[in-house]
């Protein structure tokens, strides 16, 4: 029998491994990043960022309180409010702590962020998949359902290690500092899914909540920061095409991997 901790390391650790998969295609542009390019690299981050918010957590979100009878719109609704609130409370205190900032700085530090937010609720998910596992360790369908839920995430993950790592690179930092930042946005799953293994019990009733959480927190990001970034005037929409080319793969994802 395999310790239900090591099957929640292993499913949280691949999860990361695909986010750190997916920061390294920063390494494919060792050169400053063209702005047309860029644009298009803001609006794809855009549109895996806001499929994520509604498939991965506000979906979710309404269908645990379901489960736990409560007002489907409750949690949601207010968890979604209350990410909002953290996320503009953070834009407007992050230029107190840092001398002549700069505001494409302060937008990719949101962006890191929301997608960290993000990630805690992903990895409590799976690590609570394999402690559900664990408890019913006579049904295959349990682990089975917690393998595929990693693979989901996990899957989803490459494409939000990149939306990370290109904007932090066009940001002025270094290929390697891109790409480790990108990596520290998901090193929190593991760990969130060890502390929902050691705390199961008390976790599960805040799902809904911290799911939502994570949703307001990523889409303050988007309509603050990467929309108006990848699409500053109307002589250009590769922001657009970026924003609908992101939404509709991360959206594929998100349904055809449960």
């Amino acid at each position: 029998m395999i310790p239900v901790l090591f099957q929640v390391l292993c499913g949280t650790g691949f999860t990361f491994s695909m986010t750190a998969l997916g920061a390294a295609v920063v390494f494919f542009f060792r050169g400053a990043i063209g702005e047309r390019l860029n644009r298009a690299f803001l609006g794809f981050a855009s549109g895996v960022m806001m499929a994520a918010a509604v498939w991965s957590l506000l979906i979710p979100a309404i269908e645990q309180s379901q489960e736990q009878g409560m007002l489907p719109w409750l949690p949601s609704s207010a968890g979604f409010a209350l990410g909002g609130v953290f996320l503009y409370l953070v834009d407007k205190m992050l230029p107190w702590f840092h001398a002549n900032y700069k505001e494409r700085e302060a937008g990719t530090k949101l962006l890191v962020l929301a997608v960290t937010v993000h990630n805690i609720p992903e990895g409590m998910a799976v690590g609570l998949a394999f402690v559900l596992a664990g408890q019913h360790s006579g049904e295959a369908g349990y682990l089975a359902a917690a393998m595929g839920l990693a693979l989901g995430i996990g899957i989803q993950n490459f494409p939000e290690g990149a939306a990370i790592s290109l904007p932090v690179r066009q940001s002025g930092a270094s290929v390697f500092q891109s790409f480790f930042t990108g990596c520290l946005s998901g090193i929190v799953e593991p760990i969130a899914g060890v502390l929902v293994f050691l705390t199961a019990s008390v976790a599960v009733p805040f799902m809904p909540w911290l799911l939502a959480f994570a949703a307001g927190a990523m889409i303050y990001v988007v309509a603050d920061e990467l929309i108006p970034q990848a699409q500053p005037d109307e002589r250009s929409n590769v922001g657009t095409i970026g924003v609908m080319a992101g939404f509709l793969i991360m959206m594929v994802l998100d349904v055809a991997l449960g």
